[in-house]
């Protein structure tokens, strides 16, 4: 997909996606080299991220864009947001398809906790 097409999909999702304070919305963005997750109030600001940046993520893995790399990135963003009493969210999968990468890590944050 193109960046336009992609652009013009996130727009179309972000009309019916809006992430609150007891829901917030649950942001992934995709690079060629990195996975980022934030879970993010529309009305305030971010409350929490993780991404394959982290040392902590990033010392666990040999690359940064597998898979593995984003299951653990969806097991960060999971741990953190139950520690911040955050249960339930809003996937956004920021106009990107429902597949590899961005799959993977919903999966990982549904299997530590996370209803969405």
């Amino acid at each position: 997909m193109s960046n336009q097409s992609i652009d013009k999909v996130k727009r179309r999702i972000r009309q019916k996606v809006k992430g609150t304070a007891e829901k917030p919305r649950l942001s992934v963005f995709r690079s060629n080299n990195h996975i980022y997750a934030q879970l993010i109030d529309d009305v305030l600001e971010t409350i929490l991220s993780s991404s394959t940046l982290e040392v902590s993520v990033s010392s666990k893995l040999e690359s940064t864009s597998t898979c593995e790399a984003s299951t653990l990135v969806g097991q960060y963003i999971a741990k953190r947001s139950l520690e911040a009493n955050i249960t339930n969210v809003v996937f956004d999968r920021g106009g990107r398809i429902y597949h590899g990468r961005i799959k993977a890590l919903a999966d990982a944050a549904r299997e530590e906790g996370l209803k969405f």
